[in-house]
């Protein structure tokens, strides 16, 4: 079975931009060193904010974020919009960016991106009411404090409430050790159930051979758009989630089946939270100018400014009825037959494992975790 089977492959605007998002998710978790940490994160959020950003950047600027986001000046602002909308493709996701500014914003700029939002930048609660609203709730304002000085601010928001197509049964959910990375074993309440053999494969851990066992989950549709595609990964014992977490997105031709008749499955209940000041980070993978005041956004408005913080608020919650999943992202600116013995492949995620909720076409990611503590059931 291949990835357009299950999922009708990547399409338009993501051939083109979709190995960007890739791109910029693996480097990303590369940072991530310590595998002792839990992580969530939302490459294609942070993507979709730091393109808006990046159509009115000029000079080395431009040079900058083009290099770390595949696009930047006057093609970013096509390459957000559809990248945006063939993402919205993906059933029971929500995708909204807003725009709020103390300072004049170029009729240009504002008409390049015409799916989102612009208004003054006056109460600092009706942001958070518009974060609330694109989130449904689990986020509940903005991520970053707008200051006295702030003087624009760019959001992305992302939702995912998905039912599983076949729902783990409550009845088959109990107690089961998991060892978290400190190797402290803890009782947490987990769900059993069995999938398809053609959704389980190994693939190759990043920068090795080691084998990453990926399970995949298949969300139900409810309004005949694309549903969107969930894969566990389980790397080798102490491997950090920059390994193990590209191996979800791992191409066909990287893949191996398992020798198995049947796939089983123990899988935590968990709910993940995470907020990260990313602009260190980002400086760290090439974003230098952008923050300093050398910046130059002179297509976004004719005031100077310059970027002042990149902060990313994700949750992600996996349960017997689905997946529900949300995130942030704000930059801030200032200036069987009959019956035989079969051959069972049991996958138990007992101990550090990865999360990746990917668009519908199963090759963006959308959200990327790491639980590497004893998962806590929403």
């Amino acid at each position: 079975m291949t990835d357009a089977d299950v999922t009708g492959g990547e399409s338009g605007t993501l051939v083109e931009h979709g190995g960007a998002v890739r791109a910029l998710a693996e480097r990303w978790l590369a940072e991530q060193r310590d595998a002792a940490s839990d992580v969530v994160h939302s490459p294609a959020g942070l993507w979709l904010a730091l393109a808006a950003v990046a159509a009115g950047a000029e000079g080395d600027t431009a040079d900058e974020l083009r290099a770390l986001l595949g696009v930047a000046g006057e093609e970013a602002a096509a390459a957000a919009t559809g990248v945006a909308r063939e993402l919205a493709g993906t059933d029971a996701l929500g995708v909204a960016t807003g725009v709020w500014s103390r300072v004049p914003v170029y009729r240009a700029f504002r008409e390049s991106l015409p799916d989102i939002g612009f208004g003054p930048l006056q109460e600092p609660e009706a942001i958070d009411a518009w974060v609330r609203d694109a989130t449904d709730g689990l986020i509940e304002r903005l991520p970053v404090r707008v200051a006295a000085d702030t003087l624009l601010v760019l959001v992305n928001a992302l939702l995912l409430k998905a039912r599983w197509e076949t729902p783990f049964e409550g009845s088959s959910t109990h107690d089961r050790p998991f060892t978290d990375a400190a190797g402290v074993a803890h009782a947490v309440p987990t769900m059993h159930g069995s999938v398809p053999l053609g959704d389980a494969w190994r693939a190759p851990a990043a920068g090795g051979d080691e084998p990453v066992e990926v399970v995949q989950l298949r969300c139900a549709t409810e309004t005949g758009g694309l549903p969107a595609v969930v894969r566990f990964v389980l790397g080798p014992e102490g491997a950090p989630a920059g390994r193990v977490l590209p191996a979800a997105w791992a191409g066909p031709e990287r893949r191996t089946g398992l020798d198995a008749e049947q796939v089983v499955l123990a899988l935590p209940r968990l709910a993940l939270r995470g907020s990260e000041d990313l602009l260190p980070r980002l400086r760290a993978l090439g974003m230098r100018t952008a923050g300093t005041r050398a910046a130059d956004f002179s297509r976004l408005s004719p005031e100077p400014l310059r970027i002042s913080e990149v902060v990313q608020e994700c949750v992600l919650r996996v349960a017997e009825r689905g997946v529900e999943a949300a995130a942030v992202t704000a930059v801030a600116m200032r200036a069987g037959s009959a019956y035989r013995p079969r051959r069972v492949h049991a996958v138990r995620f007992d101990r550090p494992f990865g999360v990746v909720v990917l668009d519908g076409s199963g090759t963006v990611p959308l959200f990327t975790a790491w639980q590497a503590s004893a998962p806590a059931a929403g």
